[in-house]
């Protein structure tokens, strides 16, 4: 496997456990539509609202930030696929997206933010 993939997987597993720490249950990992991919789908800790997250992992941000790295082509990939799966699991449940960006790799974290509600698809579409 690639290093930048290795450090995907190890920046998405780092995401899930914060989520797991902060109370949210984790639905699905790596989720799949076509040739897109949700990172994680996971409920928040009150079970009300499924939120669709954006893992972003870099050794460093000396250049840009993981979150410079969710761009309007990525927003509108992730939308589609939010959409496929809220069609597919019949979900009427309130939607959020989020992204937790992680800057550093196996061997420690420099920094790591969840920010939530970070965009708001249906803009990006148009």
């Amino acid at each position: 496997m690639a290093t930048h993939n290795e450090l995907g997987k190890w920046g998405e597993a780092t995401a899930e456990q914060l989520l797991r720490d902060k109370g949210y249950t984790i639905v699905e990992r790596d989720w799949h539509s076509g040739h897109r991919d949700i990172d994680i789908i996971a409920r928040t800790p009150d079970n009300a609202t499924l939120v669709f997250v954006e893992v972003k992992t870099r050794t460093n941000d000396d250049i840009t930030t993981p979150f410079d790295a969710v761009d309007l082509k990525k927003i509108r990939h992730i939308a589609k696929s939010a959409n496929h799966y809220v069609k597919m699991h019949d979900i009427d449940d309130m939607l959020r997206f989020d992204i937790v960006a992680i800057v550093g790799g196996p061997k420690g974290i420099k920094k790591i933010e969840h920010m939530e509600d970070a965009f708001r698809p249906l803009l990006a579409i148009r």
